[in-house]
């Protein structure tokens, strides 16, 4: 055992790891020769699949002690099932050049398959039997817990809670509107915008809003809330010290306030805003007196419904209902979060009653319609172009990128059906977006004529490029990753992978950035629920943006425009913006509109919205 699990175990590990060792190596060792069970199904090879079923013991039993048994088993379900499919893509992948028809032949084998019959030797009538064997074994299943708490499988570990980087999507679901409030919160269902910290606004002038605050508001700490710590977040959120993802979106905006009572704030902006309350429906509120001014902080302090009680880093967190919270009082008393990359592994949690809401769910495991709701999630995928570093920053090549990938071949394989092809780094909902922009067509051969016409023009083409890209941002993404760089191996390209966990990402996606003369594709998804360019086009585009690695003072100019333009004229400045960036710059490899699947415990009444890649409100939350 300690062997297994690369420490002395406790008891209770013991028991449970020995009886599922137990039970797992009878069916395995059941058929030495690749005969027949007793099921008259083949046996699967044994000496392979013990050493899957000890790295599977080790892995889930650091994760999970009690409930090992009966998450293995559904672990084991995914595993055996896309065992013959991924050795069958990754041979793809890896092997050379594949033809157009092989890429459609990668998407497709990375899709386990899901009901009995399927998959051959390795199918769902496989998993029942071990299934079976475990539970042949007296261990116990938990039982689900009849209380007012909720846990929350996220995809990625949440290594940082400062709510001034709630941009982040792991941040901003645990944080948003749940510890930090906005002043003004945007309607995700109806649409428009509604008073939260703020009961009210008015424009006094072109460069001046005013907001009236809601009185009887505490921070968790006890004391008041006060237009003194709307000017403090503000003031926060541009520090360069702290590189905040909120203050980012803001642009090169310049805040003045005025405070003329302690409910009373007039902000002025420069440029002028004439959106400035969308702009305040992104930025968690934080308080003047315990928030650190240039650190980031590991204990938010908020005025919402949940305070900020626990975070045992890289495992979980822990928040409890308010119980002095100004508005109604919600139905979830303590929420945890935890984190699995595995989407099988999470989707099998609330399956057996150990998790609730699984926000962020791959495809191949949506597959419960009791539980498991699809929703247009806001979502764009896309690979950001170092234009600064060779050979990337030859136009020619960043063409080339856009049309070596075979996009269609993506779509209801590694991706949903209801995925569209991007052209933009903003969803057609968008203001501004540029209908007459289509996505880049799939042209391997034009593409292959670029790369060599610059590599006979000097451009170092043989110069490996590094693909960046994070670890469970959305389901499949490895996969998704490894099918591109095979199409641009395929086009003369010399490049290679790197899926990396949140914390390194960002030093490649966040000034200042870590390239060190590393030419970069950087894979991203960018989220614009609200629906103005503003919230993306500084950040991504401008010379000063913080995930921009652009330099362009006409395109900044242009965006200075758009931003403080008005009615229609804002939003064909807009589509101007967007295609000089990905059409006479080519800034990016725009490639999906995502859709995204969110699997709910039977007992909660919960929907997700467009909203739910970036926020989770906790007392949107009931119990049925």
């Amino acid at each position: 055992m300690k062997r297994i699990l690369g420490r002395p175990c406790h008891r209770h590990e013991q028991i449970t790891v020995m009886a599922l060792i137990d039970g797992i190596m009878r069916y395995f060792e059941a058929s030495s020769d690749r005969g027949t069970l007793s099921s008259g199904l083949p046996a699967p090879r044994a000496p392979r699949s013990r050493v899957m079923v000890l790295a599977l013991c080790k892995d889930i039993v650091l994760r999970y002690d009690s409930t090992v048994a009966t998450l293995f088993i559904h672990r084991l379900q995914a595993m055996l099932s896309a065992n013959s499919a991924e050795q069958g893509r990754r041979y793809y992948l890896r092997s050379g050049r594949p033809s157009k028809p092989r890429y459609a032949m990668v998407a497709r084998l990375a899709t386990p398959p899901l009901e009995e019959g399927q998959g051959g030797e390795n199918s769902m009538r496989h998993y029942q039997i071990v299934g079976a064997a475990v539970l042949a074994s007296g261990m116990a299943l938990p039982a689900l817990a009849q209380d007012r708490s909720v846990t929350i499988v996220l995809p990625q570990t949440v290594d940082i809670v400062d709510p001034c980087m709630a941009a982040r999507q792991t941040t901003g679901r645990v944080v948003s509107e749940n510890v930090n409030e906005m002043m003004v919160e945007f309607d995700y269902v109806n649409g428009g915008l509604k008073p939260r910290l703020a009961t009210g606004w008015s424009q006094i002038d072109d460069d001046t809003w005013q907001f009236k605050l809601r009185e009887g508001v505490r921070w968790h700490d006890g004391t008041e809330f006060t237009a003194q710590d709307v000017a403090f977040t503000l003031t926060r959120n541009k520090n360069q010290n702290l590189t905040c993802e909120v203050g980012g979106k803001f642009g090169a905006m310049e805040f003045t306030v005025e405070a003329s009572d302690d409910h009373t704030i007039n902000i002025t902006t420069n440029p002028p805003s004439p959106i400035l309350p969308l702009l305040m429906s992104i930025m968690p509120i934080t308080s003047a007196a315990v928030t650190p001014e240039n650190e980031l902080t590991r204990k938010p302090i908020g005025t919402g419904p949940y305070i900020f009680e626990t975070w045992n880093v890289g495992q979980s967190i822990i928040l409890k209902r308010n119980p002095d919270y100004w508005g109604e009082e919600p139905e979830v008393e303590h929420a945890m979060y935890v984190w699995r990359n595995d989407s099988a592994v999470a989707a099998a949690m609330v399956e057996i009653g150990e998790a609730d809401i699984v926000p962020s769910l791959a495809m191949q495991d949506a597959n419960n319609p009791d539980t498991d709701f699809a929703y247009p999630n806001a979502e764009t995928t896309y690979m950001r172009i170092d234009t600064r570093t060779a050979p990337l920053d030859d136009i020619r090549i960043r063409e080339a990128l856009n049309l070596a990938i075979d996009k269609e071949a993506f779509i209801g394989t590694l991706l949903p059906t209801e995925s569209q092809m991007a052209s933009q780094l903003v969803v057609p909902t968008t203001i501004g977006y540029d209908k007459e922009m289509e996505p880049w067509p799939f042209d391997p051969k034009r593409a292959t004529e670029l790369v060599e016409a610059a590599k006979a023009d000097g451009v170092p083409v043989d110069t490996e490029i590094l693909i960046v890209a994070r670890s469970g941002v959305f389901p499949n993404v490895t996969e998704t990753m490894e099918a591109m760089m095979a199409m641009w191996k395929d086009v003369g390209l010399n490049v290679r992978l790197q899926m990396s966990e949140v914390s390194v990402h960002n030093t490649y996606y966040v000034r200042p950035f870590n390239q060190d003369g590393v030419p970069t594709l950087l894979g991203a998804m960018h989220d614009n629920a609200t629906g103005d360019p503003v919230f993306s086009a500084y950040i991504k585009y401008a010379s000063g943006g913080i995930q921009s690695v652009l330099n362009d003072p006409e395109l900044d100019q242009m965006i200075a425009d758009a931003t403080t333009a008005t009615g229609d004229g804002r939003s064909a400045r807009w589509a101007e913006v967007f295609r000089v960036a990905e059409r006479d710059i080519i800034a990016s490899v725009p490639m999906f509109h995502m859709v995204g699947f969110t699997r709910v415990s039977p007992r909660l009444d919960y929907k997700p919205t467009i909203a739910a890649n970036s926020e989770l409100q906790l007392a949107q939350i009931k119990f049925r």
